[in-house]
């Protein structure tokens, strides 16, 4: 059995992500523009009409820009809580709105041969999620735009071999931007903001020793934070705890392009 994923672009300018198996496609958020995930999709071999279901975490538009033109060309199914669903009627971009298939956040369901499980973060959204993706004993975690690491969090994210995590900012280089007001720079950083750097490495480094093989990181800032920072206070953290390369590979997901099409493995859980 097999499960990969390709980033088809993370970011504050937009984010979307293609889960696949042998037998269905996903889709992690439809936040580019639909005209930019059909380019992304054939860049990475799949046709657009192939996708499956989009799973939303939440309704924000860098996570549900593309989804109305994306599901009334395609007809894709929407896979979103009440909420979500309401805060994206709301927002006018509900054209898809026939399309929704609704859960209950906390709950588990399947599409085609991947079981789908939710859990809730702390974000300033109407009911923000992550997820976890299971194929066979294979799992892939999404946890993005969260103001800190619940211990439901950890404890749902503990059994995966892959993390798609953000590392939204450099605390620094936020402190320091001349162009967000504090009140913005207060939100970011509040427990219902985004992780920076250090704090998405704290979580990671809490997962080694259980299932984690590879963290990829994702979400940053365009103007308050860099790859190499994401990395290095990933990699420095990890190599704290003696965590090197060959124990769990550390990947960056570009804004502007997409990345390997990485293969989830199930994990080899180390002895307790």
């Amino acid at each position: 059995m097999m499960l990969a994923v390709t980033i088809l672009g993370s970011g504050s300018a937009g984010n979307c992500a293609l889960v696949e198996t042998l037998s269905c496609r996903l889709l992690v958020d439809g936040g580019l523009s639909a005209r930019q995930i059909c380019s992304r999709l054939e860049a990475a071999s799949v046709q657009p009409s192939a996708i499956d279901a989009i799973l939303v975490t939440h309704e924000h538009i860098d996570h549900a820009a593309g989804l109305d033109v994306f599901c009334r060309k395609f007809q894709t199914p929407v896979y979103c809580n009440a909420l979500t669903a309401e805060a994206i009627r709301r927002s006018g971009r509900d054209d898809c709105r026939n399309e929704f298939r609704l859960f209950l956040t906390g709950t588990e369901f399947v599409v085609g041969d991947i079981t789908v499980q939710t859990f809730s973060v702390p974000h300033d959204a109407a009911d923000p999620i992550g997820f976890v993706l299971h194929h066979g004993r294979a799992s892939l975690g999404f946890c993005t735009d969260l103001g800190f690491a619940t211990k439901l969090v950890h404890e749902r994210l503990r059994n995966a071999a892959t993390v798609v995590i953000e590392t939204n900012h450099d605390e620094k280089l936020l402190q320091e931007d001349s162009r967000r007001p504090w009140p913005v720079k207060q939100r970011i950083m509040s427990r219902h903001g985004h992780l920076s750097n250090a704090a998405a490495a704290e979580v990671l480094a809490s997962l080694t020793g259980h299932g984690l093989r590879r963290a990829i990181l994702g979400h940053l800032s365009r103007d308050c934070n860099t790859p190499d920072l994401a990395l290095g206070a990933v990699r420095s953290r990890l190599g704290a705890d003696g965590v090197t390369g060959g124990d769990v590979e550390v990947f960056c997901a570009s804004q502007r392009e997409i990345s390997a099409r990485f293969s989830v493995s199930p994990p080899d859980l180390l002895p307790s």
